[in-house]
């Protein structure tokens, strides 16, 4: 699956697309600003909590990749990241096997798991 990103290319800005190599993964996480708690507590981003994975959704993956789609949610340890820039957007690339979890809506049929 392809995402499409913008390079330089003589002095102009093309858009060109972009095609995740191996088991890469290409994926998008929420802003890491201020959260709130079930119990409706703001934690600010600030509060650092040690070896907290973080959620995000994969928009492009490579053509080894075989349990992941785009559009589903992977967990990852942020630790564990490389970040680009596309387009004035920021994004992560990950390898499949840093994923710990995956949440999808084609996982209900015949899966058991946790409900997000």
């Amino acid at each position: 699956m392809a995402a499409n990103g913008s390079a330089a290319s003589g002095g102009t800005d093309e858009k060109l697309p972009i095609k995740m190599l191996n088991d890469r993964l290409l994926v998008r996480t929420a802003s890491e600003g201020e959260r709130r708690s079930t119990g409706g507590i703001v934690i600010p981003a600030t509060a650092q909590v040690g070896k907290r994975l973080v959620w995000a959704e994969v928009v492009a993956s490579g053509p080894n990749v075989r349990s992941i789609e785009q559009g589903d949610h992977v967990l990852f340890n942020p630790e564990d990241r490389y970040e680009v820039e596309v387009r004035g957007e920021d994004y992560v690339i990950l390898r499949e096997r840093d994923i710990h979890a995956v949440a999808a809506p084609r996982l209900d049929e015949g899966s058991t798991g946790l409900y997000l």
